[in-house]
């Protein structure tokens, strides 16, 4: 007759860490993450869902720029090419600082992203 205690982190069993990994794997996963996040709140998982969410409207920007460059031949595809790639930086950058388990900004647009989604604590 043990009495062992089991030691799972939440009723999910789903950490922060996991939350905020998921929250970066598109518009899907980032629903699924702030599902979790509502039955396992954690700090940081609330710092990456609202980075994400920022990175994801810059995504939608960055394709609504890249429709009226597209009309430019060379030079504004080359802008266009630049933005993306500039977009999958930030994105790595957000990741690899989830996957640490840190609470890192992702350049430019991360500190106005945590006061813009402030409503997600």
């Amino acid at each position: 007759m043990s009495t062992e205690t089991n030691p799972t982190p939440a009723a999910s069993g789903i950490d922060g860490k996991t939350i905020a990994i998921i929250s970066y794997l598109t518009w899907i996963g980032w629903i699924i993450a702030f599902v979790l996040y509502n039955s396992n709140k954690s700090k940081l998982a609330a710092y990456h869902l609202r980075q994400t969410l920022a990175l994801m409207i810059l995504s939608i920007l960055v394709y609504i720029v890249q429709i009226m460059l597209i009309f430019i031949p060379f030079l504004g595809w080359a802008v266009a090419i630049l933005l993306w790639i500039g977009l999958v930086v930030l994105w790595v950058l957000g990741l690899v600082a989830a996957f640490n388990g840190e609470e890192k900004p992702i350049p430019v647009i991360g500190p106005m992203a945590q006061n813009t989604f402030s409503g997600i604590k």
